[in-house]
C-alpha cells in the first residue's frame, strides 16, 4: 500500500512480458514472477550474492523492507543487489499481495539441495570418518524461505487447488529459467510429483535423506549411516495477526515414519523422483550404539561447550575413536572454513551412556565468522572393536544482540512524534562504517545514518523525528549492518491513533 508500489508491480509484468489475457491467470503470474524476481537470465529485481561479498551494493541482511528494493528497481530499470532467500521471498510476498493474491513467507529448517533430486544427499567420508568436501556436492541450507500463494488450479484434478509453492531464489532452472513452481503443497504431502510445476524439486527440498558413505579399500562404497529424519525437520509461517511462528510441517509431509509416508514416498517415487537403490553398496548400521550430539545456547563473542552423548544398549564394552569438526558456513551449508577441530578417545561402558563436553572459545571462531554466525558441526565415531561409524551433524547459530527501539510523544496520524534506535556494541571489538536503517511503512519512509565507529561495550543512541500519515497497527523495523556484524535487527509494534 506504499506509494508507487502498484505501478512497479505492473511493471515487473510488463519486463517479463506476460500477455494482457494472461493476467487474469494467478498460476501464470506466479510462473514468470518467480523469474523476474530474481535477476539470472533475465535482468529481473535482485541479483543474488552468496559469497559474503556485496561490493556496490547492500548487503541481504541489511534490508528493513521490499518497498525500496521494488522503487529502487522500478526507477533505475537495473537489478538490486544483492539478496538471499529470505529477501526474494519478501519481495515476491509483496508483489503477489499486491496483485490481491494472498500470499505468505514459509521457512524450511534443514533444506535440502539435491543437484540430482534423487531425493539423497551424499555426504562422502574419508578414512577417518570427516567429510571429504572435494566430492561432496549435495548441501544443507540451514534453511530457506520461499513463498505459498493460494488459488485453484484447473489445471490439476480436483483437491490440489489451495496453497501453492512459487519461490524467486534462482536455485535450479525450471524450463530453461530459473524459477520454480507453482507446485500444490497438498500434491507434495501426498507424493503426487507428477503435477506441475517444479514439485520433484520441492518434495526432495523437504524430504530427502543424508546417507554418509565411504570408499572401502576395494573400492565399493560403504554406508556408514543413513539419517532419513535431518532434512525439512521444521516447517514455519507467521501467526495470522500475531508475529509468532505457526508450524505447518504436517501440511508438506506425514508424520516421519508413519505409515502414510511410506505411501507418500512410493508414490512420489512412482511418479518419477529418483530414489538411489543401495544394492551395488553394502549397510549394516551399528545398531547397539547410539551417539546424539548437543550445542549449549550461546550468545556471539562467548565461548560454548557441545556435548555429545553415546548410549551403549549392548552387553559389549565398547572404545569410539570420535572427531569433531566445528566449520563457519554460509547459512546454505557451504562451508568457508574449519576452525576448530578435535578428536578423542571414548569408553563406552556396556548399558550406559556417556556424555562428553568440548568447549569452543570465541577467540577460536570471531576472526572468520560470516553473516550469521552459524556454525555447522560434523560428528564422526569409529568404534574400534567393529569398525563401524557413527555420523551426526547439526548447524548453530549464535544469538545476535538486538536493537532496541523506542518511542516518544503521542502518536497520532499527521502529528511530528519520535522514534530512538539503541545499540551496544557485545565484540570485543571496535565496529566501523556502521550503517543503521530505520523503515515503518505508514509512519516513516526509509532512513539511513552512518556511524564511523563504536567502541566495545559502548551504546549508540539514533533520535529520529516523523509524522505519520495512516492510523491503526504499524510496525517499525530497524536494521544495523556492518562488516564485523549483520543481522542486527529491532522491531516494535505502534499503535498510531486517529487525529
Amino acid at each position: 500500500f506504499e506509494e508507487n508500489i502498484l505501478d512497479a508491480c505492473l511493471f515487473l509484468m510488463d519486463k517479463a512480458e506476460l500477455e494482457l489475457s494472461g493476467r487474469g491467470n494467478p498460476i501464470k503470474i506466479c510462473r514468470v514472477a518467480s523469474a523476474v524476481i530474481n535477476s539470472r537470465d533475465d535482468n529481473g529485481v535482485i541479483a543474488g550474492s552468496w559469497d559474503n561479498t556485496y561490493t556496490n551494493g547492500v548487503p541481504p541482511s541489511a534490508w528493513t523492507g521490499s518497498v525500496d528494493i521494488l522503487l529502487e528497481y522500478y526507477s533505475s530499470k537495473q537489478p538490486v543487489r544483492y539478496g538471499q532467500c529470505w529477501v526474494f521471498a519478501g519481495v515476491f510476498n509483496t508483489f503477489l499481495r499486491c496483485l490481491g493474491i494472498p500470499a505468505r513467507l514459509i521457512t524450511n529448517y534443514s533444506s535440502a539441495h539435491d543437484n540430482n533430486a534423487n531425493l539423497q544427499l551424499d555426504f562422502f567420508l574419508d578414512d577417518e570418518g570427516k567429510v571429504d568436501t572435494t566430492i561432496t556436492k549435495d548441501s544443507v541450507w540451514n534453511y530457506h524461505c520461499w513463498n505459498e500463494a493460494w488459488m485453484t488450479r484447473p489445471d490439476l484434478p480436483v483437491g490440489f487447488g489451495g496453497w501453492q509453492v512459487v519461490d524467486g531464489t534462482p536455485q535450479e532452472t525450471s524450463d530453461g529459467m530459473y524459477r520454480c513452481g507453482p507446485a500444490s503443497v497438498q500434491a507434495i504431502k501426498h507424493g503426487h510429483v507428477c503435477f506441475q510445476f517444479d514439485a520433484p524439486f520441492v518434495y526432495a527440498e523437504v524430504n530427502s535423506d543424508i546417507v554418509y558413505l565411504r570408499r572401502a579399500k576395494n573400492g565399493t562404497q560403504v554406508i556408514e549411516n543413513i539419517d532419513t529424519t535431518h532434512v525439512g525437520q521444521l516447517i514455519v509461517t507467521k501467526e495470522v495477526g500475531r508475529d509468532g511462528m505457526m508450524e505447518i510441517t504436517e501440511e508438506y509431509k506425514f508424520q516421519e515414519g508413519s505409515e502414510e509416508e511410506r505411501l507418500a514416498l512410493e508414490t512420489a517415487v512412482m511418479y518419477g523422483v529418483k530414489k538411489q537403490t543401495t544394492q551395488d553398496t553394502s549397510y549394516q548400521p551399528q545398531t547397539d550404539v547410539d551417539m546424539e550430539f548437543q550445542v549449549q545456547k550461546a550468545v556471539l563473542g562467548s565461548d560454548f561447550k557441545v556435548t555429545i552423548t553415546f548410549r551403549n544398549k549392548s552387553r559389549n564394552t565398547y572404545t569410539a575413536t570420535t572427531y569433531l569438526s566445528g566449520n563457519i558456513v554460509f547459512y546454505t551449508g557451504v562451508t568457508k572454513n574449519e576452525f576448530k577441530k578435535h578428536s578423542f578417545s571414548a569408553k563406552l561402558e556396556p548399558y550406559s551412556s556417556s556424555a562428553f563436553d568440548v568447549v569452543i572459545k570465541s577467540s577460536e571462531y570471531l576472526s572468520d565468522l560470516l553473516d550469521q554466525a552459524s556454525f555447522h558441526f560434523f560428528v564422526t565415531a569409529r568404534i574400534n572393536e567393529t569398525g563401524k561409524i557413527l555420523a551426526t551433524q547439526k548447524a548453530t547459530v549464535l544469538e545476535i544482540p538486538a536493537l532496541r527501539i523506542k518511542t516518544q510523544g503521542a502518536m497520532v496520524a499527521g502529528k511530528e512524534m519520535s522514534v530512538t534506535v539503541e545499540f551496544t556494541n557485545p565484540l570485543k571489538q571496535t565496529l566501523e562504517n556502521v550503517t543503521l536503517r530505520l523503515e515503518g511503512p505508514g509512519v516513516l519512509r526509509t532512513m539511513k545514518k552512518e556511524f564511523r565507529q563504536i567502541p566495545m561495550n559502548s551504546t549508540l543512541i539514533w533520535e529520529v523525528k516523523c509524522i505519520p500519515n495512516r492510523p491503526g497497527l504499524r510496525k517499525l523495523i530497524a536494521s544495523l549492518n556492518c562488516d564485523a556484524l549483520r543481522h542486527v535487527y529491532g522491531e516494535l509494534n505502534v499503535q498510531i491513533q486517529k487525529p
